[in-house]
């Protein structure tokens, strides 16, 4: 039995040691020392010796698979530290190759216009107001002197959510003033944007679903001058002193007298194209005095305070300010459209 332990280790040991994977060294390990192994097999067997020969087989068998054990520590060891050598010569990384650049984003072109309005109206005194998406009829229609039967309040023209068509998505930002007006005493000076909803149909300058910003202004003795004055400011501000205006008579039910303001086509230059089908002019917003009913309506005495109001299409304002001849364009997230802002 001696013999045979010897022989155990020295085939053990040349096993090991030629062993190349670890697959290869768990396979040996079994072999010798799992529990139907070689050397558990001569362990078992110590129960035929005599009393003399127990102590040292036992003791030569314990020391082979010590031996053994550690040999099959130090392959592993040296196996693991082969892989990962290996590892890192194949995951080698060149640090003297320049890095991927990385691409900053910017803010969306109607991003730019909107900081650039709100930027101008608080020169102007004026404070940024909000207000639901989803609004109340009352707010958007009745508090604003718009009844029933205008065409605006038609189905075909306002998403309604609800069958008595009291909530609907709002198609203006002008409910906003109304909340204001409620709950602040003159004087009133607020832009309202956010976006709105109408049943339009989407071409270069219409889309269902379009942003404004609106405007209000009440104290006394405010008058149409203060309106054109303001609004004056904005465009040239926006567009550069030389901006054409021109102001239109209008009807507007929550203001009177009402007005539309354009601005000069920029693609034509006023000579007619298809941006501005033919005219020579873009219908840039609607304005006008507040009407004493829509005052009154919400607490305020039209014997003693006067305002003005006015809606923008953020839309046309930034298709303007970038010289953008179509609307859609703004909505196709098209990078090599974007990249130019």
């Amino acid at each position: 039995m001696r013999e045979k332990l010897e022989k155990i280790k020295s085939e053990a040991m040349a096993a090991l040691s030629a062993a190349a994977a670890s697959d290869k060294l768990e396979a040996l390990r079994v072999k010798y020392l799992g529990k139907k192994g070689e050397v558990t097999a001569i362990l078992k067997q110590m129960g035929g010796l005599s009393p003399e020969e127990r102590p040292i087989i036992g003791q030569l068998a314990n020391q082979v698979r010590t031996e053994i054990e550690a040999a099959v520590a130090a392959k592993a060891s040296e196996l693991e530290k082969k892989l990962m050598e290996e590892k890192l010569r194949l995951e080698a990384v060149d640090v003297t190759i320049p890095g991927t650049p990385v691409c900053r984003g910017h803010r969306h072109p109607m991003t730019i216009v909107l900081d650039e309005v709100k930027d101008i109206f608080i020169g102007m005194g004026f404070t940024i107001a909000e207000g639901p998406e989803v609004e109340l009829s009352v707010y958007d229609f009745d508090k604003l002197n718009i009844p029933v039967g205008h065409t605006v309040r038609d189905r075909r023209d306002t998403f309604y959510i609800t069958e008595d068509e009291a909530v609907h998505l709002r198609c203006q930002t002008s409910p906003v003033q109304v909340r204001v007006m409620e709950v602040q005493k003159p004087p009133i000076r607020i832009i309202s944007p956010g976006r709105v909803y109408r049943k339009d149909e989407v071409d270069a300058t219409h889309s269902p679903m379009f942003h404004q910003f609106e405007g209000l202004v009440v104290d006394k003795g405010v008058t149409l001058g203060d309106l054109k004055g303001t609004l004056n400011t904005l465009v040239k501000k926006l567009y550069g002193p030389e901006t054409k205006t021109r102001f239109r008579p209008h009807h507007f039910p929550f203001t009177e007298p009402s007005c539309e303001m354009d601005v000069q086509c920029f693609v034509c230059g006023g000579e007619g194209c298809r941006v501005c089908k033919g005219e020579g002019w873009i219908e840039l917003l609607g304005c006008g005095m507040v009407h004493p009913k829509v005052l009154a309506g919400c607490g305020i005495d039209p014997d003693v305070y006067s305002g003005f109001a006015f809606g923008v299409g953020l839309e046309r304002v930034t298709m303007r300010r970038f010289g953008i001849d179509d609307l859609r364009l703004i909505y196709e997230n098209d990078m090599r459209f974007l990249q130019q802002f």
